[in-house]
């Protein structure tokens, strides 16, 4: 995981995601609705705060990360949870 997201990251300058909402699914999951920030060092392209933002749904056990899934479409997680009548509101 380390391995792919420095690989991600270098692609990018000043690359960020600040969090706009937490919410605990249940006991083992909470998901974290993003705003990611940035711009490509190739492309030069900007992320910036016209885009809706991504999510990011961590899995936890005995109060350790298990798992992660990353969003960069925060409707397609919605969708994905069940929640997607909420993302008007989100």
């Amino acid at each position: 995981m380390a391995e792919a997201w420095r690989a991600f990251l270098g692609a990018w300058v000043d690359y960020r995601i600040e969090p706009e909402e937490y919410r605990a699914l249940d006991e083992e999951r909470v998901l974290v609705l993003v705003k990611a920030s940035g711009r490509g060092k190739a492309s030069g392209i900007e992320v910036s705060e016209s885009t809706r933002g991504g999510a990011n749904l961590f899995r936890i056990r005995d109060g350790m990360v298990v798992r992660l899934d990353a969003y960069f479409d925060r409707d397609r997680a919605l969708a994905d949870l069940g929640l997607a009548q909420e993302s008007d509101s989100a």
